[in-house]
């Protein structure tokens, strides 16, 4: 069986991801130490869309005495509406944003003695880019050019994912336990009914089905074949807890082992 054709349910570890780190200021999100008692890697705000210099340095903190890997989770400039309202801009300038935002982390993972782990955009810039093929090559190309060694989380299939591949990156593919899917694999709009589950037992038996027989069922009903070699569950998410523990109890039950992916051994 190739790389390619490995589904959840042929490996014997997975990476268990969640955004964190995306409070500013005075506003903090609830959660995040509890959580990183679960998970294996983490994004972190960049600043952009959440976080702020204070929120990165001490989230990379308790990353570091966790055990959990960091990765920078850049986004658009967009505090307001949580970096989750598209905009309209150039390939070049968000090029710009994201080199900006790893950089701004890096530096305090550099500060706490530990190595930038993984990049993963977020909120509508990282469906933008999942479906924009220029705008995907730009965010790879921005990677490369800052480190060629840093793997990018993406959705199997999407553009931003062929787009890091063809300019050799690493690519971990993820499956969001707490989104919907649209019937060719794209995520359903957070403003759609049902486009979040806040369910953990829903979205644990969603998990299930994926080890099972390697697929997710679309909001329509379709079934999608994914592969997942990282898990996400998003820390605003008020059941993140519960879906993070529901689904480890799940991956234990079928002997999977949650670990942060080697970036040495991960296919690409």
């Amino acid at each position: 069986m190739s790389a390619d054709e490995m589904n959840l349910n042929t490996r014997a570890t997975v990476d268990l991801n969640a955004d964190i780190g995306e409070g500013f200021g005075r506003y903090r999100i609830e959660g995040d130490e509890a959580l990183l008692r679960m998970i294996s890697s983490a994004n972190i705000a960049c600043g952009f869309h959440a976080g702020d210099a204070n929120t990165m340095a001490e989230t990379v903190l308790r990353c570091r005495d966790a055990g959990v890997a960091v990765g920078a989770h850049p986004g658009f400039p967009d505090l307001l509406g949580f970096g989750r309202r598209r905009m309209e801009v150039a390939p070049a300038e968000v090029a710009n944003m994201v080199v900006y935002q790893m950089g701004a982390l890096d530096g305090f993972a550099r500060v706490a003695g530990v190595r930038l782990h993984h990049v993963k955009l977020h909120g509508a810039l990282y469906n933008m880019a999942a479906t924009d093929p220029e705008l995907a090559d730009a965010v790879a190309q921005a990677v490369l050019t800052y480190d060629p060694l840093l793997p990018l989380v993406a959705s199997g299939g999407s553009c931003m994912d062929e787009a890091a591949r063809r300019v050799g990156l690493t690519v971990v593919r993820e499956v969001f336990a707490d989104r919907a899917y649209r019937p060719d694999g794209t995520l359903v709009d957070r403003g759609t009914p049902g486009a979040v589950l806040t369910d953990a037992n829903a979205a644990a038996a969603r998990i299930a089905r994926l080890i099972r027989d390697g697929r997710i069922v679309a909001q329509d009903g379709t079934l999608l074949n994914l592969t997942a070699e990282s898990i996400c569950v998003h820390g605003d998410n008020e059941a993140a807890l519960a879906m993070v523990a529901a689904i480890r109890r799940e991956l234990a039950a079928a002997g999977i082992t949650v670990r942060a992916y080697d970036p040495g051994t991960q296919p690409s």
